[in-house]
């Protein structure tokens, strides 16, 4: 079943977590610095990464005792769902170390946000001293801003954007730009697409599976579009991908990537589109990259 939403906000929204944002990559004089420097960002924002993580289990067993058994189910389920805390009354972040750097990168910006987002700082604070925990609404529309305010750090605003305006149109430019910002390959598709002023779309899959009736197929985790995508072939809905789908064919089996492949797109009109989709196994989800075939050609002028 696809992830539900993580990131989607308001305007209003989005200028104020990226207004916030902006001041975390100001004081550490952070922009075009390269990976993107987030230990001069943590030291700015005066947050320290725990030495020992609470995701230790001696840690975590360390802090259980002593504690009722509803407060013990609850922590036990709250690490074993996320890869990031953070301690709001010690300013103090702790992070799954089992994670790739690059993922724990993320999550170290991701925490920062909840700290430095006035609104998130204030509430995390009450709810850590009292029995109760945020509406579910609420909780939901922190982990979007916070994931918003990683994001714009991490990618410097639109710095990705514009160094991927350098690069030929592929999937290997969000993998060669991973490592030049620190992201993931996964958070860097993501944001190549959504940045992007060309119609193009990155299925995000789970690692392919066997079944004696269909063969090869992948599970869809997420599907990230850019806005000119939308607007002309609306948002996916797949659940999954076989081999008897248009995608079908640029599924990695056996093999880390699939080279550029012409598929066929149908917009939101019914008309049948000529498109590129070409796929890269990270080993923990496959990558799809799917544009038309005139994004490539097409000419924008900007008044």
């Amino acid at each position: 079943m696809a992830k539900a939403d993580d990131s989607s906000l308001d305007p209003e929204q989005l200028r104020a977590v990226q207004a916030t944002a902006r001041r975390a990559l100001d004081r550490a004089s952070g922009w075009g610095i390269f990976p993107t420097p987030i230990p001069a960002i943590l030291e700015a924002a005066k947050i320290k990464v725990a030495p020992a993580s609470a995701f230790d289990p001696r840690r975590i067993m360390d802090y259980l005792i002593g504690k009722t058994e509803r407060v013990a189910r609850a922590i036990k389920s709250a690490i074993s769902k996320t890869f990031g805390i953070l301690d709001a009354d010690e300013s103090l972040i702790h992070i799954d170390h089992t994670v790739h750097q690059s993922k724990q990168n993320f999550l170290k910006l991701h925490e920062t946000g909840h700290h430095e987002i006035p609104t998130h700082r204030k509430l995390f604070r009450f709810f850590q001293d009292c029995e109760k925990t945020l509406a579910p609404d609420i909780s939901d529309l922190f982990e979007r801003e916070a994931n918003n305010f990683a994001s714009f750090v991490l990618f410097q605003g639109d710095g990705f954007r514009t160094m991927a305006a350098d690069h030929a149109f592929g999937i290997k430019t969000p993998m060669k730009l991973a490592k030049e910002f620190g992201a993931s390959i996964y958070a860097s598709c993501r944001e190549y697409v959504r940045s992007s002023h060309r119609a193009c779309a990155i299925y995000v899959l789970e690692p392919v599976t066997f079944c004696g009736r269909s063969g090869a197929r992948a599970d869809v985790r997420r599907i990230e579009t850019s806005p000119l995508f939308r607007q002309q072939f609306g948002q996916p809905s797949e659940q999954v991908i076989t081999l008897d789908h248009s995608l079908g064919r640029v599924l990695p089996v056996g093999r880390r990537m699939t080279r550029p492949t012409t598929v066929s797109m149908t917009d939101r009109n019914g008309q049948a589109h000529e498109c590129i989709a070409e796929a890269f196994d990270t080993t923990f989800n496959i990558l799809i990259l799917v544009y038309p075939v005139k994004a490539l050609t097409k000419k924008t002028i900007i008044f």
